[in-house]
């Protein structure tokens, strides 16, 4: 069996706290996962307009909508912390751009690939500029039918892709999984894929990779209750450690589906059937 590439998605659950984001690449190491993932965005490009001044209560106080996006987004300072960080910790990192500003900014770094977010890769322009980056692309097709997932396909021609079943309900529902749709989608496109979930179980993640996921995405939190739009559907510390530690186990248990009598075996053959 293939290893299984764990991406641990911390996108903007930092909250704007370069300490939490590297307590966070602490646990994402400390677990076992291959990866890190933020989200950049330039908040006047990403915020619609008539959401901008819209006032809203945050952990610093009342202010608007567009400033509240401002406060918990990374620029230079924190990202070149964060690529150095990694570096020293011996794991890889990337972030979904959200808009073409944002996919310039995360050229200026070495980073392994490219993840498009599922809102995005409706957006011809965005995933255009990302095929053209000459990375991996990783995208995910949460809220998306054929017809959309087709046409990003196209857009991506030509590129080393990676396509990420998904359901973008935050937590999602098992009742909506729909984890066989993995096996439909690497029929169907004849491509590789993996899971991105959202669901508060973690057995999920790991029959993922049974059903032919070759990567895994989670959101990582260090406290569900911590304040921010995605922690309720992040995996906190320790179910991170039990997940990946799952996954590991069951890339050792799978086996090559030959029928074989083990070395193990041949001591238990010999004494029970006497040959």
């Amino acid at each position: 069996m293939k290893k299984v590439y764990v991406i641990a998605e911390i996108g903007i659950n930092h909250n704007g706290s370069l300490d939490i984001a590297k307590q966070l690449i602490d646990l994402a190491k400390v677990a076992g996962c291959d990866a890190v993932k933020f989200q950049k965005r330039n908040p006047d490009v990403c915020v619609p307009e008539h959401q901008k001044n819209v006032m809203r209560s945050t952990p610093w106080g009342e202010m608007t909508y567009l400033d509240y996006k401002y406060r918990v987004e990374f620029e230079k300072q924190e990202y070149d912390e964060i690529d150095r960080y990694c570096k020293e910790k011996g794991i890889e990192w990337s972030a979904s751009p959200w808009d073409l500003d944002s996919l310039s900014f995360l050229m200026k770094y070495d980073i392994p690939w490219i993840k498009i977010p599922s809102a995005m890769i409706t957006n011809e322009e965005l995933m255009k500029a990302s095929a053209a980056t000459g990375k991996k692309i990783i995208f995910s097709t949460g809220m998306s039918t054929y017809e959309e997932i087709d046409q990003a396909v196209e857009w991506l021609d030509g590129c080393e892709t990676l396509m990420l079943h998904c359901n973008s309900t935050y937590p999602a529902p098992l009742e909506d999984l729909n984890l066989s749709c993995i096996q439909t989608l690497k029929e169907r496109y004849n491509c590789e894929v993996g899971y991105s979930g959202h669901e508060f179980r973690l057995g999920t993640s790991v029959a993922a990779i049974y059903l032919g996921a070759t990567c895994i995405e989670r959101h990582i939190t260090l406290d569900r209750t911590m304040w921010g739009s995605d922690h309720m559907s992040s995996v906190e510390p320790q179910g991170l450690i039990k997940m990946v530690r799952g996954i590991r186990e069951l890339e050792l248990a799978y086996g090559d589906g030959i029928k074989k009598v083990t070395d193990g075996e041949l001591a238990p053959r010999k004494k029970l059937r006497g040959y």
